[in-house]
């Protein structure tokens, strides 16, 4: 089997696994105590860089890189992320660490509480504020989440380097297709059902955005409340929830090679956040969101409690495709046939915060 690196966040550190012709070896905790929300691999690289957001209840936030898989870390001797003083903000969080496409070698883009995107240019190393986002007329009117607010995704087109998407709980999507220097509203279609206008142009609560492989146009989006697809790079959306069990949920995860194939892990509901009809269940589409197949092969069959957060859920690049998970009961599961089956790959982890996973050479 392909050898996989598997990265897993925790409320308490991170943990690093390698899949070596089918056996997987786990070691860690990095970062022992720290929160790790957010995690990037760069393989553009001739030795594959992994970027963490760390966040100390001591210290405060920071970014690490590791050039060796792990073995060791650098900080750099300056925050790589921080505000500029005329903003006013400090720093909460890192909620996402995304390495651009290969027409923007260097380029990595940082989603972080308060609300705002970075760019780095060094692979990581530092970063600057991307001020037409944080200065855009709506931001006054943007209002936290239940979990802060956060940017916490940043798509970008393999196609383009200037064209990048982010979404923010709770003010929506938002793109650009001039490399930052202007951003629009783009969530026609998605429904905020906890407002009195169910559909503005700005202030969904996007939880998260998957991009598919076929086509870098199509966009599967979880809401906060609602699973929807775009085909035009968010310009419209289209409710493609019918099917599941709720349309409520976290996660959401595009299969890296196949085309019109996503997952996402549906919760009972935002008052009731545990798996929907209390079952551990991946679900997954193969037509771009027009049927749904329960994924449950050697998941637990009993009641289950275990909520699988935003980022908690990815596929990595190989062929056939693996499929993962972690959840707040600390399990941590895996397929290496895109979902067909699953194996349950540790167990008793502090709370899983975002997992990803790449084909390493």
């Amino acid at each position: 089997m392909t050898d996989v690196l598997l990265t897993v966040g925790t409320r308490k550190g991170l943990f690093i696994g390698r899949r070596r012709g089918g056996r997987w070896e786990f070691q860690g905790p990095h970062f022992n105590a720290q929160a790790v929300y957010s995690i990037g691999i760069d393989t553009r690289r001739t030795t594959p860089r992994l970027l963490v957001g760390g966040d100390s209840t001591h210290w405060g936030p920071s970014v690490f890189h590791s050039d060796d898989l792990g073995a060791s870390w650098t900080e750099p001797a300056q925050p790589a992320v921080r505000f500029p003083k005329d903003t006013g903000a400090s720093l909460e969080r890192v909620w996402q660490l995304h390495p651009a496409g290969p027409a923007a070698p260097g380029v990595v883009y940082a989603g972080t509480e308060p609300a705002a995107l970075f760019r780095s240019e060094d692979g990581g190393e530092t970063f600057e504020l991307v001020r037409p986002l944080w200065e855009h007329p709506t931001r006054s009117q943007w209002v936290p989440g239940g979990g802060g607010e956060g940017l916490h995704t940043v798509v970008t087109d393999p196609r383009d380097p200037d064209a990048v998407t982010v979404a923010v709980s709770t003010a929506g999507v938002f793109r650009t297709r001039d490399g930052g220097r202007s951003w629009s509203p783009s969530n026609q279609g998605v429904s905020a059902v906890f407002l009195p206008d169910p559909n503005p142009v700005f202030g969904q609560c996007v939880h998260k955005i998957a991009q598919d492989a076929g086509d870098p146009d199509r966009l599967y989006l979880q809401n906060h409340w609602g699973v929807y697809r775009s085909d035009d790079a968010g310009a419209k959306w289209t409710d493609i929830g019918a099917g599941l069990p709720s349309d409520f949920g976290f996660a959401a995860a595009a299969h890296p090679h196949r085309a019109d194939v996503a997952y996402v892990f549906p919760i009972t509901a935002d008052s009731d956040r545990v798996p929907a009809q209390r079952r551990c269940r991946v679900y997954r589409t193969s037509d771009a969101g027009g049927t749904w197949e329960a994924l449950s092969a050697g998941l637990p069959e009993a009641d289950h409690y275990g909520t699988v957060l935003r980022d908690a859920m990815c596929t990595d690049d190989a062929d056939p495709a693996g499929v993962y998970f972690g959840n707040r009961n600390g399990e941590l599961y895996a397929s290496a046939d895109e979902g067909d089956t699953w194996r349950l790959l540790a167990s008793h982890l502090p709370d899983v915060l975002c997992v990803r996973a790449r084909v390493i050479d």
